[in-house]
């Protein structure tokens, strides 16, 4: 039987998502975690791979069990129960044994966290980002103009790391933009699928055109050079948050989840 485990976490102390050797990694900690709590050998398959540092306010992943779950709550208690550092248990829910947490995904989407001045409660939680004093602020509108160039689907290598093993760059993003919230600047992007390193590239490339580095018209010219030197260069891992994982509404998962 296949089910669906729904986690956030804060991925500071983390080689990212993914099992390494010699290195402690989220996916390792949640499957030691579900072997006990559920008694047998439990190994899990995420809906992405988040790299060393980024963090997780909406992550699911699958896995395979012989016989059912009677009560997910007393399960997810006991999760619980071990307080796996940085990491949190939100829900598991019985899907079709065909369901897949990565290739079934229909959309994700990231922020990007950035705070122009120093608080010790976000650090590493945001990129912190000094305001040039000759320059002032960032040009946000820029950015926002620029921004619009990313929508629709196109190839985006420009802003992938090389030799990645996968099919095409072509995504599909959807929304992508800049605002002010709850202090920070934040930025939004969501996609069908990203690439790796994508993001942060895109954002470093949009932070230059914010300084008045590079110019609004050179987000079109990056995009088609499909070269990643053209590119800005990747922010820090730690201002990175994937927030939001939708999938078909068949799946049947809690409508907080936000999918449809």
């Amino acid at each position: 039987m296949r089910y669906f485990i729904r986690l956030r976490y804060k991925g500071t102390t983390y080689h990212g998502w993914q099992i390494q050797n010699n290195a402690q990694t989220v996916q390792e900690n949640v499957d030691r975690a579900l072997s006990l709590a559920l008694r047998c050998s439990i190994e899990t398959l995420g809906c992405g791979r988040t790299d060393t540092g980024v963090h997780a306010d909406d992550f699911y992943a699958h896995f395979d069990i012989e016989q059912p779950i009677e009560e997910t709550q007393l399960i997810l208690n006991k999760l619980e129960a071990m307080k796996i550092p940085g990491i949190q248990f939100r829900s598991i829910h019985l899907v079709d044994d065909r369901a897949h947490a990565r290739f079934d995904a229909i959309q994700r989407t990231y922020e990007y966290r950035i705070a122009l001045e120093r608080n010790p409660f976000l650090d590493g939680m945001v990129h912190y980002l000094k305001a040039d004093s000759k320059k002032g602020r960032l040009d946000i509108v820029a950015m926002n103009t620029a921004a619009n160039e990313l929508y629709g689907k196109q190839d985006f290598s420009a802003f992938s790391k090389s030799n990645t093993q996968v099919f095409t760059n072509n995504c599909e993003i959807v929304k992508a933009g800049w605002e002010e919230k709850n202090g920070l600047l934040v930025f939004t992007i969501s996609a069908d699928r990203f690439l790796r390193n994508m993001v942060r590239a895109i954002v470093g490339t949009l932070l230059e055109i914010g300084q008045g580095k590079r110019t609004i018209e050179e987000m079109k010219s990056v995009i088609e050079s499909k070269s990643r030197s053209d590119a800005g260069m990747s922010v820090p891992a730690s201002g990175l948050f994937l927030t939001e994982i939708k999938y078909p509404n068949s799946f049947q998962l809690e409508p907080n989840s936000g999918n449809s």
